[in-house]
């Protein structure tokens, strides 16, 4: 690839930069960063208002506005729950946010099957890329997400940090994040190997990995609404917490259910 069409991925990371860290944050502060700084402090700065926004509105939705419809009032989570929650994603939103800026840095240097136009390919092959991008990503992370229940030192030091706050009458919207750190990059890199394999609309996946982090809320609905609601990465993450009948399957709780799709 050319160096101007390089250029293209950095003016358009250098951009979302600048609408997002200009936004919240003094330009002394961020703009003498260098590049891949900027593009993390980004990352993180926007992850953490998603993850407070989204959260909140909705807790609000569904233990507010939806009161005892949803979620029994004597299911509701404690307040204290709900700040441990936070403070173990807090503790790796840091890390989370390394994953986003590591593949932009490999596509603005051409390491990638990425593309800045959708014009540089035409709209069905767009189409196309798109829905092997989601297929492909949900494959690898059901496949990583598994692992970590089948190796079970993965399960004992990393992933089982994240069930310790999502068990029946404890799972909120916040604990969606509640994640060892390793754990959150683990089940990030699918987002990171598919670049590599299926030709991907730069912004597109940007757009994808945010909605996936919006979308990562246990919102405690009924099994079939979560099933049914939930996007690309997550659809089963609710029942798969919470469930009693999936947890029996297979002791690989409810991660089996998939085998039959």
């Amino acid at each position: 690839m050319g160096q101007s069409y390089m250029q293209m991925f950095v003016e358009e990371t250098s951009f979302s930069n600048r609408m997002v860290l200009g936004a919240v944050l003094p330009t002394s502060f961020w703009q003498p960063l260098p590049h891949f700084l900027q593009s993390w402090l980004r990352n993180y700065t926007a992850g953490t208002l998603i993850y407070f926004v989204a959260s909140f509105l909705w807790c609000f939705y569904i233990y507010y506005y939806k009161f005892n419809v949803y979620v029994h009032k004597d299911a509701i989570p404690s307040i204290k729950t709900i700040f441990m929650q936070i403070y173990v994603s807090m503790k790796s939103m840091p890390w989370f946010s390394l994953v986003p800026a590591i593949s932009e840095y490999l596509v603005e240097n051409g390491w990638s099957m990425c593309f800045p136009r959708i014009s540089d390919v035409g709209w069905l092959s767009y189409a196309r890329n798109v829905g092997l991008y989601c297929v492909f990503v949900e494959l690898g992370v059901y496949w990583v997400h598994r692992m970590c229940h089948d190796i079970r030192p993965l399960y004992k030091y990393i992933h089982a940090t994240h069930h310790v706050y999502n068990k029946q009458n404890m799972v909120s919207p916040f604990a969606g994040m509640a994640l060892h750190p390793l754990d959150g990059i683990l089940n990030s890199l699918p987002h990171m190997v598919i670049l590599y394999i299926v030709p991907t609309h730069f912004t597109t996946h940007i757009l994808l990995m945010f909605l996936v982090l919006m979308d990562n809320k246990h919102s405690r609905q009924r099994k079939w609404e979560t099933l049914a609601f939930n996007g690309c990465g997550v659809p089963y993450c609710t029942s798969h917490n919470i469930s009693s009948q999936l947890w029996s399957l297979y002791n690989l709780d409810g991660l089996d259910v998939w085998n039959s799709l």
